[in-house]
């Protein structure tokens, strides 16, 4: 497993899990790909390609704008299941943006179910209802300092859903 580290920008590894969750944010990570994977067991995973910022670094004066530390990221849910959703881009650009993930006990009165978490994929103009059993992140890069909070398409290496972290 690779475990790269990026002082400059806070990053202390490249691949994180649910065990991190608290130290996670997602707000503003824009998705530019959502792929179902099957798997050999009954479960698919689900993988999300999205620009994560690591960090949001305060203006200097007399600059008046943020800028970011953003890594190019695969998102990697397991065992998922009960999937829902809601797209609503009516009148708005398509522009998947990520405001919060929140991972809560289910409701549920399966016993054999019980203890796998709901996730729920808040988005500007879309959410994701899901159970899944955990989740690992791989940064695919270092973190870039930039103005904007997601990176050109060609500097991030287009989409992609590769499951290992920089080094």
């Amino acid at each position: 497993m690779r475990n790269g580290y990026y002082q400059e920008s806070g990053l202390s590894k490249s691949i994180w899990s649910d065990a991190d969750f608290d130290e996670m944010g997602w707000h503003d990570a824009t998705v530019h790909g959502v792929s179902v994977q099957p798997t050999n067991d009954i479960l698919p995973r689900l993988l999300f390609d999205l620009d994560y910022l690591v960090r949001w670094v305060h203006p200097i004066p007399p600059a008046t704008h943020f800028s970011f530390w953003v890594s190019p990221a695969t998102l990697v849910f397991e065992d998922v299941f009960d999937l829902e959703g809601d797209l609503d881009f009516k009148g708005l650009a398509l522009d998947l943006e990520i405001d919060r993930v929140h991972r809560l006990v289910a409701d549920d009165t399966r016993p054999n179910f019980s203890h796998v978490p709901l996730w729920h994929i808040e988005g500007h103009a879309f959410e994701l209802k899901f159970r899944a059993s955990g989740f690992r992140q791989y940064f695919r890069q270092a973190p870039i300092l930039t103005s904007r909070q997601a990176l050109p398409y060609a500097e991030r290496g287009g989409c992609a859903f590769t499951e290992l972290g920089f080094s």
